[in-house]
Protein backbone atom coordinates (compact mmCIF):
# COMPACT_ATOMS: atom_id res chain seq x y z
CA UNK A 1 0.00 0.00 0.00
CA UNK A 2 1.32 3.40 -0.82
CA UNK A 3 0.64 6.12 1.46
CA UNK A 4 0.84 10.17 0.60
CA UNK A 5 0.85 12.41 2.93
CA UNK A 6 -0.22 16.29 2.43
CA UNK A 7 0.29 19.59 4.68
CA UNK A 8 -1.68 22.29 5.43
CA UNK A 9 -3.78 24.10 7.65
CA UNK A 10 -7.33 23.54 6.34
CA UNK A 11 -9.10 26.70 7.62
CA UNK A 12 -12.41 27.46 5.81
CA UNK A 13 -12.21 24.35 3.77
CA UNK A 14 -12.69 25.06 -0.27
CA UNK A 15 -12.97 23.24 -3.62
CA UNK A 16 -9.20 24.08 -3.54
CA UNK A 17 -8.40 22.06 -0.74
CA UNK A 18 -10.45 18.96 -2.61
CA UNK A 19 -8.65 19.56 -5.86
CA UNK A 20 -5.17 19.26 -3.47
CA UNK A 21 -7.09 15.90 -1.89
CA UNK A 22 -7.49 14.41 -4.92
CA UNK A 23 -4.22 15.36 -6.93
CA UNK A 24 -2.37 14.09 -3.68
CA UNK A 25 -4.74 10.57 -3.35
CA UNK A 26 -4.06 9.71 -7.30
CA UNK A 27 0.05 9.20 -6.46
CA UNK A 28 -0.96 6.19 -3.74
CA UNK A 29 -3.72 4.18 -1.74
CA UNK A 30 -3.85 5.66 1.34
CA UNK A 31 -4.22 9.48 1.78
CA UNK A 32 -2.72 11.15 5.43
CA UNK A 33 -3.35 14.45 5.74
CA UNK A 34 -1.36 16.55 8.27
CA UNK A 35 -3.22 19.41 10.02
CA UNK A 36 -0.86 22.65 10.94
CA UNK A 37 -1.08 23.36 14.59
CA UNK A 38 -2.53 26.44 15.98
CA UNK A 39 0.67 27.10 17.94
CA UNK A 40 2.57 26.67 14.38
CA UNK A 41 -0.41 29.55 13.14
CA UNK A 42 0.01 31.35 15.55
CA UNK A 43 3.76 32.18 15.60
CA UNK A 44 3.05 32.94 11.51
CA UNK A 45 1.16 35.68 13.22
CA UNK A 46 -2.04 33.44 10.93
CA UNK A 47 -4.95 32.72 13.26
CA UNK A 48 -6.90 30.22 12.04
CA UNK A 49 -10.73 30.84 12.32
CA UNK A 50 -11.17 27.16 13.08
CA UNK A 51 -8.79 25.81 15.98
CA UNK A 52 -6.98 22.27 15.48
CA UNK A 53 -9.61 19.79 16.30
CA UNK A 54 -12.05 21.38 14.08
CA UNK A 55 -9.93 21.59 11.18
CA UNK A 56 -8.66 17.86 11.97
CA UNK A 57 -12.40 16.90 12.44
CA UNK A 58 -14.02 18.75 9.34
CA UNK A 59 -10.81 16.97 7.07
CA UNK A 60 -11.44 13.76 8.61
CA UNK A 61 -15.18 13.80 7.60
CA UNK A 62 -13.70 14.01 3.61
CA UNK A 63 -14.58 10.45 1.85
CA UNK A 64 -10.94 11.04 -0.10
CA UNK A 65 -8.97 11.29 3.26
CA UNK A 66 -7.71 8.51 5.08
CA UNK A 67 -6.54 9.78 7.63
CA UNK A 68 -6.66 13.68 9.09
CA UNK A 69 -3.87 13.92 11.83
CA UNK A 70 -2.21 16.96 14.12
CA UNK A 71 1.32 18.10 12.96
CA UNK A 72 4.01 18.77 16.16
CA UNK A 73 5.25 21.81 16.80
CA UNK A 74 8.35 22.56 16.24
CA UNK A 75 9.86 20.05 14.54
CA UNK A 76 7.69 20.01 11.47
CA UNK A 77 9.62 17.00 9.95
CA UNK A 78 8.70 14.70 12.52
CA UNK A 79 5.45 13.33 11.79
CA UNK A 80 7.20 12.46 8.63
CA UNK A 81 9.76 10.33 10.25
CA UNK A 82 7.00 8.72 12.32
CA UNK A 83 5.02 7.69 9.51
CA UNK A 84 7.53 7.21 6.90
CA UNK A 85 5.28 7.96 3.88
CA UNK A 86 5.77 6.77 0.47
CA UNK A 87 4.49 9.89 -0.92
CA UNK A 88 4.67 13.64 0.10
CA UNK A 89 2.40 16.06 -1.96
CA UNK A 90 2.93 19.80 -1.45
CA UNK A 91 0.73 22.58 -2.00
CA UNK A 92 1.70 24.98 -4.59
CA UNK A 93 2.03 27.68 -2.29
CA UNK A 94 4.13 25.32 0.15
CA UNK A 95 7.18 27.74 1.27
CA UNK A 96 9.48 24.63 0.70
CA UNK A 97 11.21 23.21 -2.18
CA UNK A 98 10.75 20.44 -3.36
CA UNK A 99 14.97 19.83 -3.30
CA UNK A 100 15.26 21.32 0.05
CA UNK A 101 12.64 19.06 1.43
CA UNK A 102 14.61 16.23 -0.21
CA UNK A 103 18.10 17.75 1.56
CA UNK A 104 16.69 17.70 4.50
CA UNK A 105 15.52 14.13 4.64
CA UNK A 106 18.13 12.28 3.49
CA UNK A 107 20.05 13.77 6.54
CA UNK A 108 17.31 11.74 8.01
CA UNK A 109 17.53 9.00 5.99
CA UNK A 110 14.23 9.04 4.47
CA UNK A 111 13.50 9.20 0.71
CA UNK A 112 9.59 9.81 -0.11
CA UNK A 113 9.00 10.49 -3.68
CA UNK A 114 8.10 14.35 -3.34
CA UNK A 115 5.65 15.80 -5.80
CA UNK A 116 3.82 19.38 -5.74
CA UNK A 117 0.19 19.87 -6.56
CA UNK A 118 -0.95 22.37 -9.09
CA UNK A 119 -3.12 25.14 -8.30
CA UNK A 120 -6.61 24.96 -8.62
CA UNK A 121 -8.04 28.83 -9.23
CA UNK A 122 -5.37 29.80 -6.80
CA UNK A 123 -7.31 33.43 -6.86
CA UNK A 124 -10.70 32.42 -6.09
CA UNK A 125 -9.93 29.68 -3.84
CA UNK A 126 -7.41 30.01 -1.34
CA UNK A 127 -8.34 30.54 2.58
CA UNK A 128 -6.67 34.01 2.68
CA UNK A 129 -8.20 35.83 0.12
CA UNK A 130 -11.96 34.22 0.92
CA UNK A 131 -11.23 35.80 4.21
CA UNK A 132 -10.82 39.10 2.86
CA UNK A 133 -13.56 38.96 0.70
CA UNK A 134 -16.06 38.24 4.07
CA UNK A 135 -13.98 41.27 5.78
CA UNK A 136 -15.33 43.09 2.85
CA UNK A 137 -18.83 42.36 2.88
CA UNK A 138 -19.27 43.34 6.55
Amino acid sequence: MTTVMCFGTFDLLHLGHLDYFRQAKKDGDKLVVVIARDSTKENEKKVPVFDEHERQELVQALELVDEAILGHTGNHLKIIEERKPDVLCLGYDHPISEKELAERLLKLHLYPKIVRARAYKQHNHKSTTMKEKIMQSQ
